[in-house]
């Protein structure tokens, strides 16, 4: 029996006003194919399906498309898919009733009664091409704080915080009704979290806080489950000796995700559930220039005129591009030069920053805390960030008017 683990579509981003349309529709076509090569008979999709809470109806159609061209290939295919943080958990379940008759399984939020988690729900049989019960999944999507059973946020005096205990115990709890049903048969979990000693892609994914913690440890993932299929963590990898894993985001969904190995992670029941990264294509090329820190525009212009980009290339394939300018003279000349280069090219501009000399030679120094802040500094900082000089008093006084409303 095989099994498929990915996350972190994003269905429905958008970069700098740029749809990611066509690099979402070639990777879930890709995907499909995968899914025949493969001999695929379970997917698992671990969260954040779609990019925000009130995806568009193309977004949609494009997710619901995907599964109907996944089970044309193989009918027998069965999916699990779970809610991220990104989702619309809610909406994500709202066809489940008609999902279920093909044997595709939502899960938006976590059921719970008198007795604990609904396993009836939570718990997914998994078939083999005999249709025999080969592995059981238990679907965990995004959890709240309402989730966690006993937490008490800013209690204090355990051995651990209080966020990571209330998770440990809601996770052991699942684990043994699981194991109660499942016998001796493999038990797979899915969840969506940050688990301490994962990376972190810097300005990617969002930091998700109950009670100012924001990873738990792999390790409150009890024994008897035999692999944890998470999502959110876009980097590929893998925690806990593979027991635990990202699949990680099937393309770059930001700057720092350039490098990454993107792809989906394969599990063969057969040879003991050793995780195997399978990488995919690149939709669209992503650069970033200079590669690390800023430079002069005449130097990322050379650098881009080396990308010997294709003019015939369709503008929703084309590249995209981040880039970073010293400024050498007034900002805004430089960026009217900037956009005058842009424009002339078959390419698409993800995010421009153009940053003074003295700001690019400052090291970089861990952020103040809030008691050594004020939001007008934090502002200030973020101004210089995004246009690489002072704001002026007009700026400032529209900031403080703002404020003034919150």
């Amino acid at each position: 029996m095989r099994i498929l683990h990915t996350a972190d579509w994003h269905i429905g981003q958008t970069l700098n006003g740029w749809s990611r349309e066509h690099e979402h529709r070639t990777f879930l076509e890709g995907l499909r194919d995968l899914i025949l090569f493969e001999r695929i008979d379970a997917l698992l999709v671990a969260g954040d399906v779609f990019d925000g809470i009130n995806p568009s109806g193309e977004a949609q159609r494009l997710l619901y498309g995907a599964i109907a061209d996944f089970l044309r290939a193989n009918p027998r295919l069965q999916i699990v898919m779970t809610a991220g943080n990104h989702d619309p958990a809610q909406r994500l379940e709202a066809p489940e009733a008609v999902l279920a008759a093909l044997g595709v399984h939502v899960i938006g939020t976590l059921r719970q009664g008198p007795d604990g988690v609904d396993m009836d729900r939570h718990l997914i049989a998994l078939r083999d091409s005999s249709d025999t019960i080969r592995a059981y999944v238990l679907a965990v999507p995004f959890l709240r704080a309402a989730d966690l059973p006993g937490l008490q946020l800013g209690a204090v005096g355990g051995t651990e915080p209080t966020v990571t205990a209330a998770a440990r115990a809601l996770h052991l709890g699942m684990a043994k009704a699981a194991t109660a049903r499942a016998k001796d048969l493999p038990l797979l979990a899915m969840g969506h979290l940050t688990c301490a000693g994962g990376l972190e892609s810097e300005g990617a994914e969002r930091r998700i806080l109950i009670g100012g913690e924001h990873a738990v440890p792999p390790d409150i993932f009890p024994p008897a489950l035999s692999y944890v299929a998470l999502g959110h963590l876009h980097r590929p990898q893998s925690l806990d000796g593979g027991r635990v894993r990202y699949s990680g985001s099937p393309f770059p969904l930001s700057a720092a995700e350039i490098t990454y190995d993107h792809g989906v992670t394969l599990l063969d029941l057969d040879e003991g559930l050793v995780p195997r990264h399978i990488s995919l294509p690149r939709p669209v090329a992503m650069h970033r220039l200079p590669e690390r820190g800023a430079a002069p525009l005449a130097d990322v212009a050379a650098a881009l005129a080396a990308l010997n980009l294709s003019p015939d290339m369709p503008r929703n394939a084309q590249s995209f591009v981040y880039l970073s300018i010293l400024a050498d003279r007034p900002v805004t000349q430089i960026r009217a030069e900037a956009e005058a280069l842009l424009d002339a090219l078959p390419l698409r501009l993800a995010d421009l920053s153009i940053i003074r000399p003295e700001v690019a030679a400052i090291p970089d120094a861990p952020p103040p805390s809030l008691s050594e802040t004020s939001p007008e500094d934090l502002f200030i900082v973020a101004f210089r960030q995004a246009h690489g000089q002072e704001p002026v008093s007009a700026h400032l006084a529209a900031f403080r008017d703002a404020m003034s409303e919150v």
